[in-house]
């Protein structure tokens, strides 16, 4: 995935100030931006050959509602915290299950294919290791059931909050046996929305939301134990 944040915008209907504020959104939800990478607004006005104005505008309302923070030196991703996560992840609980059961009644026949064209991804992904594959799939995933959403502000609260954990997913996705356990919670989903089951569908979200947090939070466990032990061993004085 591309981390280049300079290339012109796509473009597209309504204001300048709306086409840049999603296209930045559109790469945070394709994992287009890393945890390193800074939108500088004079930058992006240069590169686009407008004022700075709309730019600016754009990246503070990315900003006031969590999908970027303010720096000395440009607007990034934020760092969440265990609170943050664990708080994000309470959240999609309440809304997602619900929105499921919802999407299991309206998906139509393109809906379905989407579905089943992600999942397809999904399995070839988990086959071949491959991390940034499975990301894509498990968005496009989420973006066709989401679709069949009929309350639209539901399914927009429930993107902005799965965005906002878009770098732990990415994070997580290359632990090989967290690529198990999401494919099987895809399958889980697809068979619910196949048979349009929405009792079903709201007991496979919950469990896979669930799941998600879990392994987010035994990988974090993982990676704070190694670097004690890197920490130890250095102040021992081992290689």
């Amino acid at each position: 995935m591309s981390n280049d944040v300079s290339r012109p915008f796509k473009n597209g209907g309504g204001s300048l100030r709306a086409q840049i504020y999603q296209d930045i959104r559109d790469r945070i939800h394709h994992g287009g931006l890393g945890p390193n990478d800074r939108l500088v607004d004079v930058e992006i006005a240069g590169n686009l050959g407008v004022s700075r104005m709309p730019v600016r505008e754009a990246l503070l309302q990315l900003t006031h509602e969590g999908y970027l923070v303010g720096t000395t030196r440009g607007f990034m991703l934020p760092t969440l915290t265990p609170t943050d996560v664990a708080n994000i992840f309470e959240v999609r609980r309440c809304l997602e299950p619900r929105a499921a059961a919802h999407a299991a009644r309206n998906l139509d026949a393109a809906g379905m294919e989407r579905l089943a064209a992600a999942l397809t991804d999904a399995e070839t992904a988990v086959a071949t290791a491959d991390a940034d594959l499975l990301f894509q799939a498990n968005v496009s995933f989420r973006r066709s059931w989401l679709e069949a959403v009929d309350n639209d502000r539901l399914a927009s609260a429930i993107a902005r909050f799965a965005d906002h954990v878009q770098v732990v997913r990415l994070g997580t996705l290359s632990h090989l046996p967290t690529q198990a356990v999401v494919l099987a919670g895809m399958r889980k989903l697809y068979d619910a929305f196949i048979r349009r089951d929405a009792m079903a569908a709201f007991d496979h979200m919950t469990t896979f939301i669930q799941h998600a947090e879990d392994r987010f939070v035994a990988l974090s466990r993982e990676l704070e134990n190694s670097s004690q032990d890197k920490g130890r061993a250095a102040g021992q004085g081992q290689p």
